[in-house]
C-alpha cells in the first residue's frame, strides 16, 4: 500500500483523531464521514481496533505501509525499552517529523515537501530524504536561499509553542533535537500496544 495522499481531514474524522495536530478537522464535524456518520454506532472487533490504531499512527506520520512495517521491524531489534515505544521513537526521529516539531512547517505533510524540495540542511548538508533518522545534537537548518520561502516564514510565525525535546533559534531558523522524547510527550492518543499486537499476529 502506497503512502496516503488523499484528504487528511476525512481520515481524521474516520479515526476520531487530529492527524495534522491542529484539531481543526474535528472542530465542526466530530463524527465519521459518510451519510450515516453522526449515527454510526458500529463496534469494532479486536482485529479492527488493532488495525485502526495502526492506521491512525501511520496516517499521522504520513508514511507508506512498507516504510511503516520496516520501521517497526527495525524498532523490535533495538535493545532496551518496549517494541512499541521504540517504534514511536523511530518515527519521531524522522527528518520530516523533526522539521515539523521545530515549527518550520505547519504539518508533517508540508515538512516532508520541504525536505523533498531540498530546503532543509542537516549539519550544513542538504538532505532530501524525509525518512532520514535524526540523532540528538544534529543541527537542522533552512538552506540560505530558502529562508524567505513564504510557506516557511508563515509556519515559523504561526508556531506558538514547541516540544520540550527540541530547541529552535527563530532568528537563524536553526534547531536541533536535544534529546529523545519521553512517552508522555508524544501522541498520548495512541495505544502502541495494539499496534504491537497487530504486527505480532501478522508476522
Amino acid at each position: 500500500m502506497s503512502r496516503y495522499t488523499g484528504p487528511s481531514w476525512k481520515q481524521s474524522r474516520r479515526y476520531g483523531i487530529s492527524l495534522t495536530g491542529s484539531g481543526k478537522e474535528l472542530a465542526r464535524r466530530n463524527y465519521v464521514p459518510g451519510q450515516h456518520g453522526p449515527n454510526n454506532r458500529s463496534k469494532l472487533s479486536e482485529y479492527g481496533l488493532q488495525l485502526a490504531e495502526k492506521q491512525k499512527l501511520r496516517f499521522m506520520y504520513g508514511v507508506s505501509e512498507r516504510q511503516f512495517r520496516n520501521t517497526y521491524v527495525k524498532a523490535t531489534s533495538i535493545k532496551g525499552g518496549t517494541a512499541g515505544f521504540n517504534f514511536m521513537l523511530a518515527l519521531e526521529a524522522r527528518l520530516d517529523n523533526v522539521v515539523y516539531r521545530l515549527g518550520l512547517a505547519t504539518t508533517r505533510r508540508q515538512a516532508r515537501q520541504f525536505v523533498n524540495h531540498g530546503h532543509i540542511l542537516v549539519d550544513g548538508k542538504r538532505v532530501d530524504i524525509p525518512s532520514y533518522s535524526v540523532t540528538p545534537g544534529q543541527v537542522i537548518s533552512v538552506r540560505e536561499r530558502s529562508m524567505k520561502v513564504p510557506a516557511i516564514v508563515e509556519a515559523v510565525e504561526a508556531t506558538r509553542g514547541r516540544a520540550a525535546f527540541v530547541e529552535f533559534d527563530i532568528e537563524k531558523l536553526t534547531g536541533k533535537l536535544i534529546r529523545m522524547p519521553e512517552r508522555d510527550e508524544i501522541n498520548p492518543e495512541i495505544d502502541e500496544a495494539l499496534i504491537v499486537e497487530f504486527y505480532n499476529k501478522m508476522m
